[in-house]
């Protein structure tokens, strides 16, 4: 994996939430002038902001195949027919311009900005993140509080994507995909009832939900803190795997298929 890039997004962009569907979010990173969209599964949404804050896209990034992340490109594509499209290689999503693989990069020089490109394997085959600027745009491989469900991958795929971020500094912001956060917690404190750090957050995230607050971004060191799927090497959480299974678990790819495979369940 290449080094992503250290310094911080340029002092006048900001990474806004455009809500869509149910409880997705379409990050939009912007200078008040250009602006770049992730995973815009809804054009619709996109426009009205762009509009309203009289922005001009320049570019678009996808993580992976699935339509709620993909839907909008061809719309956003059609308005603008010069719009970089960067996304997963292989040819099967419709409307990316610019095919990247790990180590690739994804750059947008109006806006002063350079992303690694990370494979994270799991959620789907496909999938990519988004590194650089000390922000980190995952997808669906990396929740607060959770991960993606394994539809293509392996548990051993996963876990090793995971670890990949997990190994990012700990000050990296990051920008999930949905607004998975309340439910997640809960389970995680199934898993871990006594994580003290996790049961502050379950209480911060009862109050920001009940204000219709974003649980999002989320940072490195607070999911290492509280996310199961991230500590699967930790004791606590191996006993309570071993517990769930009625069985030894001889590795941390053993204890985290247990965790997914309760969650699934849960």
């Amino acid at each position: 994996m290449t080094s992503p890039i250290n310094s911080a997004l340029p002092s006048n962009t900001k990474v806004v939430a455009i809500p869509a569907f149910n409880d997705n979010y379409i990050w939009c990173i912007h200078n008040n002038k250009d602006a770049v969209v992730v995973d815009p599964g809804d054009a619709t949404p996109v426009l009205n902001y762009l509009k309203k804050n009289e922005l001009n896209l320049v570019g678009v990034l996808i993580t992976h195949h699935h339509h709620d992340h993909t839907g909008g490109i061809l719309k956003l594509a059609s308005a603008n027919t010069s719009l970089v499209v960067y996304g997963p290689s292989g040819g099967h999503i419709k409307g990316i311009t610019h095919p990247l693989i790990n180590g690739d990069t994804a750059t947008f020089p109006t806006m002063n900005i350079e992303l690694s490109v990370i494979d994270v394997p799991g959620h789907t085959l496909d999938h990519i993140a988004y590194c650089g600027h000390n922000v980190l745009f995952c997808g669906d491989t990396l929740f607060s509080a959770g991960c993606g469900r394994l539809f293509e991958g392996t548990p051993e795929q996963m876990l090793h994507s995971l670890n990949k971020l997990a190994a990012l500094p700990d000050h990296t912001i990051v920008y999930c995909t949905h607004e998975y956060t309340a439910a997640n917690v809960v389970f995680a404190l199934a898993v871990e009832p006594d994580n003290q750090a996790l049961n502050n957050y379950s209480k911060w995230v009862s109050e920001t939900r009940s204000n219709n607050i974003p649980t999002l971004p989320t940072t490195i060191s607070e999911q290492k803190a509280i996310n199961p799927f991230l500590r699967a090497h930790k004791p606590s959480v191996k006993v309570s795997a071993e517990a769930y299974t009625n069985q030894k678990l001889n590795s941390d790819v053993a204890v985290f298929t247990e965790v997914r495979r309760w969650k699934d369940s849960f």
